[in-house]
């Protein structure tokens, strides 16, 4: 197999909106997101730290960085999944969020999980 292969991660997010926790007159929209990280390379791999772009409608962006995913950082054997659950506030009703996971495999080498760019929006909002 192609060394490529090797190292490589699919990352998948599904998003929603939170309504009861959100506050459209005082700016405040609340959004969940679930992503699965599955290991589609051949190798172990951990992730170790992950790195977030939020960008909402007005153009403010926020960036966070931090080890891990909800105070773990999980190992997947070749195949495996690991799926999560977390949260992210707008003063916007939309935006997008971007990133990467920095993995490192069981042969310790180092490589970048990168987190296609996904929508949050309010329901009825974007046609």
């Amino acid at each position: 197999m192609a060394e490529a292969n090797r190292y490589e991660v699919k990352v998948a997010v599904q998003t929603r909106y939170v309504e009861d926790q959100s506050d459209p007159e005082e700016a405040r929209f609340i959004f969940s997101y679930t992503v699965t990280i599955t290991n589609t390379g051949t190798v172990p791999a951990q992730l170790i730290s992950r790195h977030w772009i939020i960008l909402d409608s007005a153009e403010t962006e926020q960036q966070i960085r931090g080890l891990g995913v909800i105070g773990q950082q999980p190992l997947l054997k070749a195949g495996e999944k690991f799926e999560y659950t977390s949260g992210c506030a707008l003063n916007t009703p939309v935006g997008t969020m971007r990133g990467s996971y920095q993995m490192v495999a069981e042969d310790g080498t180092q490589f970048e999980a990168e987190i296609p760019e996904f929508t949050l929006a309010m329901p009825r909002i974007l046609h």
